[in-house]
């Protein structure tokens, strides 16, 4: 079993080794890939150092699986080369997620719609796949009407630059900056570049991805997206309007069996969910789990997650376990 990380090097990349040692993913050859100015760089896995290759040789040798993590334009340049090569693709960029002839995976939600022709499959962004691992048991169960979230998303998901932007600021040094602002002790309600509608291709991902995914364009969506501070994770505040009155323990309990999900929901001890706790897990955590007085038929979640495990790394990953287990390889 030949598995491919295309940008080993890179924020996701890094989070994907993790993963795959953590869950004991039963490749027997890994081949790490990068752009060419990483291309000879070694990365220690244990007690092995790998050499990071160029993405033509790795054509050549045909993996079984990639996991792309490298960018959009990557993706839709490499993404063919590799499926003719007879490999699976599981591209984490935005490349692919809105093509109408790619599947778009969440594998707790919709992995049964893959089969063995899918060579190119599309990992949702991080902010889909938090929000709804979280709404789906509650469509399927009362059937959702309305949809609006408002996300405070970490600054990984912009990557190592942002990061290092933060960290320049705590301790007010100068440097590069990956925003136009100062993010320290800052909330930019900015994510992704602006489109004509005013709002940003982040909260349209949050929109389009929703309908494709869930396989129902009647479900009105809004979003507002918000970058902070924070290094561990995503947040977001979801108000949900559902088709059919509900029990609050009721849902609680239905997402407490639904796989992937935690919930955290005590007032009375100050249980919820915080990114400083969700960083480095694998799960989506819910709490505040309460009516919205003003509307009937309404419920307010708190939801969090990790960007890089659920959001990236740890999703592409159990897409890549769904076709093992399918046989599909």
């Amino acid at each position: 079993m030949k598995l491919a990380i295309v940008g080993a090097t890179g924020m996701v990349g890094e989070v994907m080794l993790q993963v795959l040692s953590e869950r004991n993913f039963p490749f027997t050859e890994l081949i790490l890939v990068a752009s060419k100015r990483s291309v000879g760089k070694k990365i220690v896995l244990g007690s092995n150092s790998l050499q990071v290759i160029s993405l033509k040789t790795a054509v050549s040798l045909r993996p079984d699986i990639a996991l792309f993590s490298a960018g959009g334009s990557t993706s839709l340049e490499w993404a063919p080369k590799f499926a003719e090569a007879g490999t699976f693709v599981i591209d984490n960029s935005s490349a692919w997620r809105m093509d109408p002839s790619k599947k778009l995976i969440i594998p707790e939600i919709n992995a049964g719609q893959l089969n063995s022709s899918d060579k190119i499959i599309a990992n949702p962004n991080c902010s889909t796949i938090q929000m709804l691992l979280a709404l789906a048991p509650l469509k399927e169960y009362y059937g959702i009407e309305r949809i609006v979230v408002s996300t405070y998303q970490s600054v990984t998901g912009t990557g190592v630059k942002a990061v290092q932007q933060l960290e320049n600021e705590y301790r007010e040094k100068k440097g590069e900056m990956a925003y136009t602002y100062p993010i320290h002790r800052n909330a930019i309600p900015h994510c992704d570049i602006f489109l004509d509608n005013g709002y940003t291709k982040e909260e349209m991902k949050l929109i389009n991805e929703t309908h494709k995914i869930l396989d129902d364009y009647s479900i009105k969506v809004t979003a507002t997206a918000i970058r902070i501070p924070v290094v561990g994770g995503h947040s977001e505040s979801i108000n949900v309007e559902l088709k059919k009155d509900f029990d609050l323990e009721e849902i609680r309990k239905l997402l407490s069996d639904s796989p992937g999900i935690v919930v955290q929901d005590n007032p009375d001890t100050n249980t919820y969910p915080m990114p400083i706790y969700a960083a480095g897990k694998n799960e989506v955590f819910v709490g505040r789990i309460r009516k919205d007085e003003s509307q009937d038929k309404t419920i307010n979640l708190w939801v969090v997650a990790d960007n890089l495990r659920k959001g990236a790394a740890t999703n592409a990953i159990q897409i890549a376990e769904y076709l093992l287990q399918e046989n599909f390889i």
